[in-house]
């Protein structure tokens, strides 16, 4: 399979065909009539906003909401358990520096149950955050869940040992993020673009960066990361199959020597050799040597690259928002964040 193959180019060309087409029913809110224009809700730690926890803000958002929401975080360290609900969508949810505003929580487990801050409402952004679970290495402990479509992430740092990012359903886009874990960090069957993000493995041992889970040839999903870089102690390989058809592609990425020879692993399951998707494009560093590569990954081609390549592989040019050019106050809620304030 280390051979481009025309099969290989429709697979990736059949990627982004049913990727931008299949999700468009999957939210049942009424968009907003004007993206430019956000409700502001602040919260600040120290009583100076409009509540002092994140999830009083997101909880004062109306159900089957139809406008965008914009949550600003104060600088401050927040030990909460963080939901967004299904039927609050358009969302962002936005610190200034990720580096002074921590959103933290310390739990293991089962690994839908354990995440810090979980995403289940569609047309999610979030800005400029640390988003972390500090459990440590031994067991799942995830510290972002996004079983949801359309979601974005910019600057944020998310950070964790196993399954970091439960990167579950639906189309989302990460930019400039730094990814930090040390087993099956990055995890799940979205279909989801990387741009432009750090990855740095923690394993001491030897890692696994991603555990992707698609499960069908039929299935519009899969990872790919495109001009990030891979850092980290140990050794790692760039991933393993949690899916029998998993599928991961890195594209012009810097893998520092971290990066095993063989780069990608069967799970145990030398079945899976024959379905999986793994393949990498013009990536450099010491860890992107080919020449090591198992015979059943893709040294992929300028064509069956190109797919992957834009944006058009999650649909993004379509749903993708700029941040807003004006913010508005409704007494609604701050009638509700005098009361939260007064808890």
């Amino acid at each position: 399979m280390g051979v481009a193959t025309m099969a290989n180019h429709l697979d990736a060309l059949l990627f982004v065909a049913i990727a931008v087409g299949s999700f468009i029913a999957t939210s049942s809110a009424a968009s907003p009539s004007d993206m430019s224009t956000a409700l502001l809700i602040r919260v600040d730690q120290s009583g100076n906003g409009d509540f002092k926890k994140i999830q009083d803000a997101i909880d004062a958002v109306p159900s089957n909401n139809s406008n965008v929401v914009f949550i600003w975080v104060k600088p401050g360290t927040y030990r909460e358990k963080i939901v967004v609900p299904a039927d609050k969508p358009y969302i962002t949810l936005s610190g200034s520096n990720p580096t002074t505003t921590i959103v933290t929580w310390n739990e293991s487990g089962e690994i839908f149950q354990t995440p810090t801050v979980s995403v289940l409402a569609s047309d999610f952004v979030g800005r400029y955050l640390t988003i972390q679970n500090t459990h440590g290495p031994g067991s799942q402990a995830v510290a972002l869940r996004v079983s949801a479509d359309r979601a974005a992430f910019y600057g944020c740092r998310i950070l964790s040992y196993q399954d970091t990012l439960l990167d579950d359903t639906g189309r989302h886009y990460y930019s400039n993020c730094y990814i930090q874990g040390q087993t099956d960090f990055i995890c799940g069957n979205a279909a989801s673009l990387f741009e432009k993000c750090h990855l740095h493995s923690l394993a001491e041992g030897s890692g696994a960066i991603t555990a992707q889970r698609r499960e069908s040839p039929a299935e519009n999903t899969g990872f790919t990361f495109l001009g990030g870089k891979i850092t980290g102690v140990g050794t790692s390989v760039l991933g393993r199959p949690w899916g029998a058809y998993s599928r991961v592609v890195f594209a012009l990425t810097y893998m520092s020597s971290v990066i095993l020879p063989q780069g990608w692993d069967d799970w145990g399951d030398p079945t899976k050799q024959s379905t999986v998707y793994y393949g990498q494009h013009k990536c450099y560093g010491a860890g992107a040597n080919i020449s090591g590569r198992v015979g059943w990954s893709r040294n992929l081609s300028d064509a069956e690259a190109a797919p992957f390549l834009t944006k058009d592989m999650i649909g993004g040019r379509g749903w993708l928002r700029p941040l807003p050019k004006r913010y508005n106050r409704t007494s609604l809620v701050i009638s509700q964040s005098v009361n939260a304030n007064n808890k």
